[in-house]
């Protein structure tokens, strides 16, 4: 998916869209371990999906000023 159509999500939405993508890997992640490679193209497009998700989430974490300083 697109990172402009995850941007239109609302930030709960966006949320469980990350959690559900983490299980998919996760499942796939033993699929591919088992030996079975047919969900390996899924797989790389999926972390592609997880990681514009988590970018978008920062992002809006930051502009709220949610920024910690340590």
């Amino acid at each position: 998916m697109k990172a402009e159509k995850f941007r239109e999500l609302e930030t709960r939405e966006l949320e469980g869209q990350a959690r559900e993508i983490s299980e998919q890997l996760f499942y796939l992640r033993f699929k591919i371990s088992m030996g079975q490679s047919e969900g390996l193209k899924k797989y790389r497009a999926l972390k592609k999906d997880y990681a514009r998700v988590l970018t978008i989430l920062r992002e809006r974490q930051l502009a709220a000023g949610g920024e910690s300083k340590g």
